[in-house]
């Protein structure tokens, strides 16, 4: 019991404090791929605390410290004394905890593709493939720019955006858009929103989905400009900030197209590397630190 309380203590500290002070910091706009890694690791932090004591309340004195046996008796299959579990309930408890959020993922994850699919499928039909630009071609006036990601990813452009961006411009737009498929965001902004639909309450959830996105386009941001001007790519922002974008895609000029602008054109000083190191030890510690729970010295 003592491990379930401190288990369920940990998760409310990682679920409710934790991420306030971490929407709050100025250096994740300056490290947005590590924060994106933070984000994600204090959620698999809390879901593994939340798993964890979920077991230890079905199986009170239960302790996982045996490697294979130890996470068979976590599903159920055996106990550490070598006796099988009392009831039916007690082996799904600690399962039903994990599908839970597993499940929310899974079926996020299917929505976005449906519309993905869908869309593809009407690009097929309107969209012109241009080889030498490596995109789709639609025949829109209001300049637009955005990213269907996937396994068949499409980069898509307006007539209107080709007609107002210089060649510079359009090249940092496109390297931007490129960012976004070939880093895999979606499946990144997919674990947020899953997350926050599986704990709609937790400020945590909350948090990571709402600052999930804008890490992501400014991690997408700092991939262009490695090649590309500033100047350029904040000018194609601007130019196409009007332009809608369908569900499930990544615009150029997306979330937060101000803030982003004036990030590229008074670039900040990166993150010390003390605290890049903090950070990065956090992110990977967090989802183990639950284990320590459980797999440390037996808690009476």
């Amino acid at each position: 019991m003592t491990a379930a309380l401190a288990l369920l203590g940990y998760a409310l500290l990682v679920g409710v404090l934790a991420p306030l002070p971490l929407a709050r910091a100025h250096w994740t706009h300056r490290a947005p791929r590590l924060a994106v890694a933070l984000w994600q690791g204090l959620a698999l932090s809390f879901v593994t605390a939340l798993v964890l004591a979920v077991h230890h309340l079905a199986v009170p004195g239960g302790h996982l410290h045996l490697g294979l046996a130890g996470l068979m008796h976590l599903c159920g299959v055996d106990h550490p004394d070598g006796q099988a579990l009392d009831g039916g309930w007690r082996r799904l408890a600690p399962v039903a905890a994990a599908l839970w959020p597993l499940g929310r993922y899974a079926a996020v994850l299917a929505r976005a593709a449906r519309h993905r699919r869908r869309h593809r499928q009407l690009l097929d039909l309107v969209a012109t493939r241009d080889p030498e630009l490596g995109a789709h071609v639609l025949d829109h006036d209001t300049p637009a720019a955005y990213c269907l990601p996937g396994r068949r990813s499409r980069i898509v452009l307006t007539r209107g955006a080709l007609d107002l961006l210089t060649p510079p411009q359009l090249a940092a737009v496109l390297a931007h858009e490129r960012a976004h498929v070939t880093g895999r965001h979606h499946l990144a902004r997919t674990a947020a929103d899953a997350f926050a639909a599986a704990f709609p309450f937790l400020p945590l959830a909350r948090l990571a989905a709402r600052e999930t996105p804008l890490l992501l386009e400014m991690a997408a941001d700092d991939r262009a400009v490695r090649r590309h001007p500033r100047t350029a790519l904040a000018a194609a922002m601007y130019r196409v900030a009007g332009g809608q974008v369908p569900q499930a895609a990544f615009a150029a000029a997306g979330t937060a197209a101000l803030l982003r602008v004036r990030r590229l054109l008074a670039p900040a000083a990166a993150p010390h590397p003390a605290l890049r190191a903090a950070a990065v030890l956090a992110a990977a510690a967090a989802p183990v630190l639950p284990l320590l729970f459980t797999c440390g010295p037996v808690l009476p």
